[in-house]
C-alpha cells in the first residue's frame, strides 16, 4: 500500500495527521475519479427540466446545511397550466399507497458492482450473452449506463400476484442517501423475496410497487423502435396496462395478446375455465417502431385499391390492363355508379372494355388507397386488373409482411409442436402450451415439475422472431428469467436462421423450496436452475442441428455475473466521515476480498462498456495490464505505477485507461501522469479509482 509522501513526513515530524481538507491535498493533482454508482436520475430529471423551465429551478438547505438544487412544483405546475394553479386538483391516473416511495426507489443511486464469476460462465472470453445473478432492481439500474437505448426486445414473465406467489421485498421507507449507503452494505440476495399474501392489507399495492421502478428503469434500456412483452393474468392485468400507460405512454401501447396456454381447464375451476394468459405489448416510440411481424406471404394474392374509409378522390386508370368482367366486350357511360355494399364508384368518364383488356383510360371517383403515381405504375407492370364486378384489384406478387395476430392459439394450420422451428408464418404450429414447457424440462433435466408454470421457449422465440426478423442481431433482455426459458428461445431462434442475437438474464437467487424436486436434485436457487438450463439446452441444440452451415458458430455461451457491494470502501463514497486516525488504512480505498477482474467490470459499468466485450491480459514493464475490446480501455491496478510504465502503456495509445488511486509510486508520477499521455497519447481519458 503507498502512502503519500507529504502524509508520512509530516507525521514523521510530529505534525498532526492532516484532515481530508488539510491544504497539502493540493500538492496531488485530483485526477478525475470514476463514480462508481448507478445514476442518480433525480439530479438527470432536474438538469433536464432546468433547460426547459429554468425559473421552476430553485435551491434547498439540507440538514446538514448544505444546498442543492430542486424544482419549485408550484411554479412548474403553473407553467403546465392554461389557468391559475391554486391546490391540488383531481385528474385521471393511476394511484396507490406506496406510489412516490417506489418512483424515489427507482431514481435513486446504488453503490453496488456486478463481479465476473468464470467457473461457473461457459466460453466466457468469446461469448456476447450475460446472465445477471441478484435482485433485477439493482440490475436494472448497474446496466444503465453501458446498456441505454440499446435493448431491442425485453421479455419478462413477473409473478402474477395470484396470492400464493413471493414478491421482491423492496424497502421504500428511506430518503435516498441512506438507500445509496445501504446498497454498499452486503445481503442475503436470497432473501428478497417474500410472500405477498390476499390477507396482505397492500396486496395491490406492494404488487405495484414493485413492478413501477423496474418498469421505469426498463425504459431506458429500450430502444426507441424497441418492444417489451409482459406475461400476466387477470389478477393484474388492469393495473399492469395502467402503469405501461403511465410510464411509456398510452400512444405506444401496441396490443394485449391472447395466449392459449393449455388445452384444457382445471377439473375444479370455479365460475369459468380458464385457457389463456395475456402478453401485453409496449413499444418505447411508436412513430418509428416497425411493428411484430406474423407472417411473411409469398405466394400471389389480390388486394382492393379502394378502402371505404379513405379519403374520396379521383384517380384515372390507365388503359391496357385486363379484365376479368363476364363480357369480353362492355361500355359503361359517364356518370355511371357502380357499387356493392358500402364501396362504389363513380366514373367520371366512359369505361370501354374491348377483348377483356380495358381500351381507354378511365377517370374515376372513389376511396382510393394508392397515389395516382401508384397506380400507374401498377398498370405498367401488369399488376392491375378489372374484377368480374366492374371494381380494380392489385396482384401481389413480391414477398410481403402481414402484422401479428392477437390472438396466439395452442395450434396452428399445420398442426402444434414441441419444438419451435422457423417459418414464413409463426401461425403454422402453433404457439406452445404450459404442458410444453413441463416437458421441455423434463427433456432437458430428466426430472418432472422441477419449476412451476414454465413457458415454453416455441412461445418466447415466436415472440422473439415477430420483432426481430429483420433485426437478428439484436439485444433479448429478460429481467424475471427463471428457468431462463428466453435465453432458450433465443439459442434455439439463432440455431434456425443463422441469427446472432444476444441475452441478458437477470436471476434472484432466490431459494428453492427444500421439498421440491429441485432441490432434491441439487439446486438450492432459482438462479441455479437457470444456468444449468442454458448449459444444457446449448448443448442440445448443437447435437439436434450437427452438420447445419454454421452451427459450431453459434453463440451458446454467457458471462456469470453476480451483484455485490461496491469494491470499494465506504470511505470512497463518504470520505468526510473518515477520522483522522484511521487516514493510513482508507489510503487503499479498495475491499480486501476483491481481484483485479472485479475491480474491471466495476471500471467497464462506470464508463459504460458492454460487459461483453473481450478482455485481453498483458504485461507491460512488469506490470499486469487488462485491455478491452482491443484499445478501447486499458486498466492496470498494479502498485508502484512509475513514469517509465505509463509512457509504455501511453504509447498503445488506449481510448481510455484507468489506475488504482494508491498505486503511483510516488507523488511525482501521479502528478505527471496527465502530462505524459498529453504529449504521447492526447485523446487519452484517463480516471483514477
Amino acid at each position: 500500500m503507498h502512502v503519500p509522501q507529504w502524509i508520512m513526513q509530516e507525521q514523521r515530524s510530529g505534525a498532526p495527521w492532516p484532515s481530508l481538507t488539510h491544504k497539502n491535498k493540493l500538492k496531488l493533482k485530483n485526477m478525475e475519479k470514476l463514480k462508481l454508482h448507478s445514476p442518480d436520475f433525480t439530479q438527470q430529471n432536474i438538469a433536464k427540466l432546468a433547460e426547459l423551465f429554468p425559473n421552476c429551478v430553485t435551491e434547498t438547505r439540507e440538514a446538514d446545511g448544505t444546498l442543492k438544487q430542486a424544482i419549485d412544483f408550484d411554479q412548474l405546475r403553473q407553467e403546465l397550466s392554461t389557468s391559475v394553479v391554486e391546490g391540488p386538483q383531481e385528474r385521471y391516473q393511476l394511484n396507490w399507497p406506496g406510489k412516490r416511495e417506489a418512483l424515489l426507489t427507482a431514481n435513486a443511486p446504488i453503490a453496488k458492482t456486478l463481479r465476473p464469476y468464470r467457473e461457473e460462465s461457459v466460453d466466457f472470453d468469446s461469448t456476447q450473452n450475460l446472465f445477471i445473478e441478484g435482485d433485477n432492481l439493482d440490475a436494472l439500474k448497474l446496466l444503465q449506463e453501458t446498456y441505454l437505448g440499446k435493448v431491442k426486445m425485453i421479455y419478462i414473465d413477473p409473478p402474477y400476484n395470484t396470492g400464493k406467489e413471493f414478491i421482491y421485498d423492496d424497502d421504500f421507507s428511506e430518503d435516498t442517501q441512506s438507500y445509496f449507503q445501504r446498497s454498499n452494505q452486503k445481503d442475503e440476495a436470497g432473501q428478497r423475496m417474500v410472500a405477498n399474501t390476499e390477507t396482505n392489507g397492500r396486496f395491490h399495492s406492494d404488487w405495484l410497487s414493485m413492478m413501477y421502478p423496474r418498469l421505469k428503469l426498463a425504459r431506458n434500456l429500450l430502444r426507441d423502435d424497441g418492444v417489451i412483452f409482459i406475461s400476466i393474468d387477470d389478477n393484474e392485468i388492469a393495473n399492469i396496462k395502467s402503469i405501461c400507460d403511465e410510464i411509456f405512454g398510452e400512444a405506444n401501447f401496441i396490443s394485449i395478446l391472447v395466449w392459449e396456454k393449455k388445452k384444457k381447464g382445471a377439473f375444479l375451476s370455479g365460475s369459468i375455465t380458464n385457457i389463456k394468459e395475456y402478453i401485453v405489448a409496449i413499444t418505447k416510440n411508436q412513430a418509428v417502431f416497425p411493428g411484430l411481424i406474423g407472417e411473411i406471404a409469398r405466394s400471389e394474392e389480390t388486394y382492393p385499391v379502394i378502402k371505404t374509409t379513405n379519403t374520396r378522390g379521383t384517380r384515372t386508370i390507365k388503359k391496357g390492363i385486363l379484365s376479368k368482367f363476364r363480357e369480353d366486350n362492355h361500355f359503361i357511360p359517364a356518370g355511371s355508379r357502380i357499387s356493392s355494399g358500402n364501396m362504389e364508384l363513380i366514373l367520371i368518364s366512359d369505361m370501354v372494355i374491348k377483348n377483356r383488356v380495358l381500351a381507354e383510360d378511365v377517370e374515376i371517383e372513389s376511396n382510393w388507397i394508392y397515389s395516382q403515381k401508384l397506380l400507374d405504375q401498377y398498370a405498367d407492370q401488369g399488376e392491375l386488373y378489372v374484377t368480374q364486378d366492374l371494381y380494380f384489384r392489385r396482384i401481389v406478387t413480391e414477398p410481403r409482411t402481414k402484422k401479428l395476430k392477437d390472438l396466439l392459439p395452442m395450434q396452428g394450420s399445420k398442426g402444434t409442436g414441441l419444438t419451435f422451428k422457423y417459418s414464413d408464418d409463426l401461425f403454422s404450429d402453433g404457439w406452445g402450451t404450459n404442458e410444453d414447457g413441463f416437458d421441455e424440462l423434463h427433456d432437458i433435466f430428466g426430472l418432472q415439475s422441477i419449476m412451476s408454470f414454465p413457458k415454453p421457449s416455441k412461445l418466447i422465440s415466436k415472440l422473439i422472431l415477430s420483432a426481430t426478423r429483420n433485426d437478428n442481431e439484436s439485444l433479448i433482455l429478460d429481467f424475471f428469467s427463471g428457468s431462463a426459458t428466453t435465453a432458450h428461445a433465443v439459442m434455439a431462434l439463432n440455431a434456425e436462421d443463422g441469427g446472432k442475437r444476444k441475452f441478458i438474464m437477470v436471476q434472484l437467487p432466490e431459494a428453492c423450496d427444500e421439498k421440491s424436486e429441485a432441490y432434491k436434485a441439487g439446486y438450492q436457487t432459482i438462479a441455479e436452475i437457470g444456468k444449468e438450463r442454458i448449459r444444457r439446452a446449448g448443448q442440445k441444440i448443437r447435437q439436434d442441428n450437427a452438420g447445419k452451415e454454421g452451427i459450431d458458430n453459434l453463440d451458446i455461451g454467457f458471462r456469470v455475473l453476480k451483484i455485490d457491494s461496491s469494491n470499494m470502501k465506504d470511505v470512497y463514497y463518504t470520505p468526510d466521515a473518515v477520522r483522522q486516525s484511521d487516514l493510513i488504512d482508507h489510503v487503499d480505498n479498495i475491499r480486501e476480498d476483491r481481484s483485479a477482474e472485479d475491480l474491471l467490470f466495476q471500471v467497464l459499468l462506470d464508463w459504460g462498456v458492454d460487459l461483453t466485450r473481450p478482455i485481453a491480459q498483458e504485461t507491460i514493464a512488469g506490470k499486469t495490464v487488462w485491455f478491452v475490446d482491443g484499445n478501447a480501455l486499458a486498466a492496470c491496478f498494479d502498485a508502484d505505477i512509475n513514469e517509465a510504465f505509463v509512457k509504455e502503456l501511453a504509447a498503445r495509445h488506449p481510448l481510455r485507461v484507468v489506475f488504482q488511486d494508491s498505486g503511483f509510486a510516488g507523488d511525482s508520477v501521479k502528478i505527471n501522469i496527465e502530462q505524459i499521455f498529453k504529449l504521447v497519447s492526447p485523446q487519452t481519458e484517463i480516471k483514477s479509482l
